[in-house]
This record gives structure tokens, sequence and C-alpha cells, in this order.
């Protein structure tokens, strides 16, 4: 598959499509506290989105490695689970827990895709330096989207950092193309080279999304068959933003 070029109106209305995603992940973030099932978390993400006229890409995607379709509507990933963990009413939030949100909204048959890591209750040093260098790489990485900057640019700068702060980045996971659908080209690793990989030009748009561990990166498939979770257990934050190459640097979508 070719990487695709959004027209400015597409731009606009994925910046629409956005606006709706942080507004639900901000209001799906703020309830969830020590007793709160994720299932909880996982129906209140699906009534809001409904409300805004809009509809979850994630629930029914199929991933190209699973046979299954995704059963829910925002991936919930806890402590060592590192992404699309599954939502479920017997997994109730406690404290001390890091809580990665990942969330994809279909608006006017646009997605966009984004996610945030927060943590329940009170955070040990180590766990919440974890979640700020993670958010912290993702603006770093977003500061690297602009027209003839190249895709491993965005990768240089992610790993760099991260393994500045002591941890490592997981990289059998990586961010993605999204507009069109929920996952396209290119593939945006969280590691590279600088003036590597395919060139940004203007009107592509880019899910960037640095997947950060304490210890290994090695990850495995769970048991459930979606999600991911480290091998050796060490904990994990993930943050997100959709963000399209414009023609003066970058806009980004999810916000």
């Amino acid at each position: 598959m070719a990487i695709t070029i959004k027209s400015k109106k597409e731009i606009e209305t994925l910046k629409q499509g956005g606006k709706i995603l942080a507004d639900i992940l901000r209001e799906v973030s703020e309830i969830a506290k020590p007793g709160v099932s994720t299932g909880f978390l996982n129906k209140r993400a699906k009534e809001l989105v409904l409300s805004y006229g809009a509809n979850p890409a994630f629930e029914g995607y199929r991933p190209s490695f699973s046979k299954k379709p995704y059963p829910a509507t925002i991936c919930i990933s806890l402590n060592e689970v590192v992404v699309h963990g599954i939502p479920s009413d017997s997994i109730i939030l406690k404290e001390g827990d890091i809580l990665k949100l990942d969330f994809g909204v279909t608006y006017k048959n646009l997605c966009t895709d984004a996610a945030i890591t927060t943590g329940i209750g009170k955070m040990t040093n180590e766990k919440t330096k974890l979640i700020n260098a993670t958010k912290r790489a993702l603006e770093l990485a977003i500061s690297e989207v602009k027209p003839g900057n190249h895709i491993g640019d965005i990768g240089f700068s992610i790993e760099q950092y991260i393994e500045s702060q002591g941890f490592s980045v997981v990289r059998d996971l990586v961010g993605h193309g999204v507009g069109y659908q929920v996952h396209e080209e290119p593939n945006i690793p969280n590691y590279g080279k600088k003036g590597e990989g395919p060139v940004l030009k203007s009107g592509m748009v880019l899910a960037i999304e640095p997947i950060v561990a304490i210890g290994s990166s090695q990850v495995r498939l769970c048991k459930d068959g979606f999600g991911y979770e480290t091998v050796n257990g060490s904990l994990s934050a993930h943050f997100e933003h959709t963000v399209a190459v414009t023609d003066k640097g970058h806009l980004v979508l999810t916000q």
C-alpha cells in the first residue's frame, strides 16, 4: 500500500475527529481511579463516542496478527501489558497501576488515533519518570515532523531521548500512517537513523507513538491473543498523537 496524501479539507475533518478523541480520552482518564473496572471505562468511552456522532475505530478491527476482530471500544493496558489490552469488568484498577488508554475514532469516514498513560493513585519516582519520559519523547518526535525530514528522524529522536533516561523503546511495535484506515503506510519505528526512511511530505498523516519499558523491551503476545506484554514483566508507558505534515511543519490533530 502506498503512502497516502490527505487534502486540506480532509485534514480539517481529521482535526474535528481528533478533538472528539482527545476530549473522550481526558474524560475517561479522569474517572480512572482505584476500584473502577476497565470494563466500566470501556462502556463510558463507547457512550461518549456515539454521543459525539462518531464511531469507535478499533471495535471490530482485525489486526493482521489476529484471526478475531478486536472486541472493545478502547484498548486499556495495565502495567506490563504494553498495548491492545482488552478491558473487562473483572479487571479492577488499584493504587500504583500504570494505565494506558489507546483510542481510535472514526468521524465522517476518517480515522484518528491517540494514547495517553496515567498513574492510578500514588506513583513511585521511577514510574513517574517513565511516564514523563515517554510523554516527552512524543513531544520531541513531533518536533521532527516537517516537509523534507525523514521517518528515521522521528525514530532517532525517540530512541536517543529514551535511552538517555535509562529506559528502552519497544522495537517490535511501531507507529503508522492513519486517516483513511486505522493502519496505513508508512510504519514509524521508535528507533532509527537520521536521514533514513521515507521523506515527509505535506498532507501525510502519521500516528506517532513512543512505547517504552523500564527494563527489557522484549514483548510477547498475551494469552488473550490481542495484548502485548513485556517478557520479563517490566512496566511500560505509551503516548500517541495523530499528526499531519503541513507546508510549514506539522499540526497535532488529537488535542
